[in-house]
Parts: C-alpha cells; structure tokens; sequence
C-alpha cells in the first residue's frame, strides 16, 4: 500500500551522519531505523530518501537520536548533478525493496511447499500465523516502495496463492457469502485512516463524503500500532476494513464494498489505481495530470483535513467530466 507521491524532477533528502564508536547498540540501532523508514546508502554514512513531508519527518526523528547517542549529523535537500543521476539513485531504491519483495515470496513459497493433505490442525494454524506476519511484512515494504519495484507483484501472488491454499483447506470457499453493504449502512460511522494523507486517501475521503456520508467524521492516526476503537472503519490502513485487495487499491476496494456502481466513479478508480500502485493497469492518460494535481496539494498542505477539502474539487470536476463523456 505505496502513496508517497512524488513531483517531476524530484529532489533528495540526505542524512549525513557520523556515530561514535561506542555504544556499539546505536550503530545497530541506527542502521535498522534507516531500512524501517526505506533510505538507502548512496555513500558509506549518506543516507538518501525522496523529498517528501513524511521523509523530512522519519530523517528529523533518526537526526535526533543520533546527536542524542553522542553522534553527529545533518539533513540537507539537494537535486543530483554528477556522479550519480535520478534513475540510478531510483534504482537503488527499487533493487533494495525487490531484495525485500524476493524474501517475502521465498517464504511464501517455502510454506506453500510444506502443506499437503495430511497436515495437521496444528501445521496450519501455525501456518496461517506465519501468513499474516508475511501479509505485515508485505505492507511494510509497501510502505517504503516509492517507485513501484516489479517484485512487488511476485510477492503479491505467493501470498495470495498461500492464503488460497489454507482457505480451501478450511472449506472457507463452501461459507455463504456475505452480502455487501449499501452507502445507507455506511452512514453515521467514524472513519480512520493515517496521517499524511496521498492520492488514495484524498480520494477515498472525497468517495466517503460526496457519496456516502456528507457528515462523516474522519480521524487521522499514526500508520503503525493503532488500535481502533468499537465502531471505527478504517481505510487504506493495514487491516483495515476497507483497504489494498490483490491488485486493487483502496478506493477500488471502497467502491464495491458500498456498493457504488456508477461509471464515472469506476473511472476516477481507475485513475487513483493507476497513480497510486504505478502499475499502469488502466493506462489512464489523465492519470500524469492528477498525480500532479495532488502532489502539489499536499506539498502545499500539512494539514490532512485541508489537503482533502483541496482535492475535494479536482474529483467533483472529474466525476462530473466523466459522467457528462458518458452521455
């Protein structure tokens, strides 16, 4: 779930750093920060993330805990002129998250290759633990996926095809399936979903409001460790109610789910997916044009509540262009 969006031409944010040589934990506590937050080494202690408000954030934090731990360092933004240009450092990026994508789905498929018929209860209770931490994993490498490495779909489908695997062993494909809910059992809900809020949220907070509920009340939280309250639905947000679904983003996920049928909004999907998961699924041509759009309000806005109430009027516009196209 990737929704750090990015402008053209894009600059760089690099934390140069020098640690002590003692306590030797900090290194090692510096450097398991550095892959969390999904920077790479460009020198032996510089650091590089893409320029956005959340990596200003993660690198403001680390710079911290370094001059805390007796270390020294600074963040500066630069664009790259020599020695290393804007695709090789992006592929530095891709090639660190598609180590981490290869790992997931050789897990995946070194427990897909354990089970069988004959496994026991327990195997596969053991084994369905193990596909939710692998499940975690993915999203978090997701995270920090700011270019949309191709390993990422790899991935994806090990884990799809492992969860499949346990669900028919569960006879989980005979259950009655659930009815959809409708846009009228959606109303008078909180909604939650995380700080910082991208191309997906923004959109889905639109879908939520315009078509769902216009009084719904919507609530910012971190994106880690949140534990959500009776009642709250939670979108585009690990395990939330409505969030990624194989190859769908969240606003694909959204509209089933409340049972919105309508093609403009199937459109405006189609967009959102193809800006927020860089697949080019749709190859949707106005999609370059809203990612610009978006990108700007957010670079332009701190404050989620207004980044929406900004984008608010680029969807309205799109819906009504679709919906007048249509006719």
């Amino acid at each position: 779930m990737n929704d750090k969006q990015l402008l053209p031409n894009p600059s760089w944010l690099l934390l140069i750093h020098q640690l002590p040589s003692k306590p030797a934990y900090l290194r090692v506590k510096i450097w398991r920060r550095l892959q969390g937050i999904g920077a790479v080494a460009v020198k032996s202690t510089v650091y590089a993330l893409p320029a956005t408000a959340e990596a200003r954030e993660d690198f403001a934090w680390l710079l911290k805990e370094i001059v805390e731990g007796g270390g020294e360092a600074m963040v500066c933004e630069a664009r790259l002129i020599d020695g290393l240009s804007d695709d090789q450092a992006r592929a530095l990026f891709d090639t660190a998250r598609d180590d981490d994508y290869e790992a997931i789905a050789n897990e995946a498929r070194a427990l897909t290759a354990t089970l069988d018929a004959a496994a026991s209860g327990e195997e596969k209770t053991e084994a369905r633990a193990q596909v939710r931490r692998l499940r975690k994993r993915l999203t978090d490498v997701m995270a920090i996926d700011f270019f949309g490495a191709t390993g990422r779909l790899a991935a994806e489908a090990s884990i799809a095809e492992l969860e499949g695997l346990l669900a028919v062993d569960d006879g989980m494909d005979a259950a009655e399936p659930q009815a959809l809910p409708t846009a009228e059992d959606l109303k008078g809900r909180v909604w939650v979903t995380r700080k910082g809020v991208h191309i997906d949220r923004v959109a889905c907070s639109w879908l939520i409001r315009r078509f769902i509920d216009p009084d719904a009340v919507i609530r910012f939280v971190p994106g880690k460790d949140y534990v959500p309250e009776p009642g709250e639905l939670r979108f585009d947000m690990f395990e939330g109610e409505f969030t990624h679904e194989g190859d769908r983003c969240s606003f694909e996920v959204l509209l089933t789910r409340a049972g919105l049928d309508d093609p403009a909004l199937r459109a405006i999907g189609e967009i959102v997916h193809d800006i927020d998961l860089k697949d080019g699924k749709f190859g949707r041509e106005e999609a370059a044009g809203i990612a610009h759009l978006i990108a700007g309000i957010a670079m332009a806005h701190a404050d989620d509540e207004e980044r929406i109430a900004q984008g608010a009027p680029v969807f309205d516009n799109l819906y009504q262009y679709f919906r007048k196209k249509r006719r």
